[in-house]
């Protein structure tokens, strides 16, 4: 009877680690991939404004062409560090253009859509708005 008192002892504090083990390691775990959660979305949060300044960029670069050859239409390709760019100037009649953008970062796509409404003296924008 004696050798089964001095066993508990023991044995409570062997269940009592492994317990605390197991509750420190499932912390741990949650830290981890809240961790790589966390990482994962300032990922894409980057992707997204990199992709967003690339649009602006490639809209900036039709405005450009249109400046330099006001009767420019077609679609140009632009590859920068970043990613790449496409826009199409489409004519609508008279001075208005239509400008239609799209630009990539990895997975990531933005869309922009301009509207042109004067081109002489100045270039006029009559709408610049991020579509889906």
């Amino acid at each position: 009877m004696t050798g089964n008192i001095n066993r508990q002892p023991a044995f409570v504090s062997v269940i009592s680690v492994l317990i605390l083990g197991v509750v420190g390691l499932s912390i741990s775990i949650y830290i981890i991939l809240f961790s790589l959660a966390s990482s994962k979305n300032s990922l894409s949060l980057s992707q997204s404004t990199q992709a967003r300044t690339l649009a602006t960029a490639g809209a900036e670069s039709a405005l450009e062409q249109i400046r330099e050859d006001p009767a420019y239409t077609g679609t140009t390709d632009l590859t920068l560090s970043e990613g790449l760019c496409s826009y199409m100037v489409a004519d609508t009649g008279g001075e208005t253009r239509t400008i239609s953008v799209t630009a990539t970062v990895a997975a990531v796509v933005r869309h922009l859509s301009l509207t042109v409404t004067a081109i002489n003296p100045v270039i006029t924008i009559g709408f610049w708005q991020e579509v889906p």
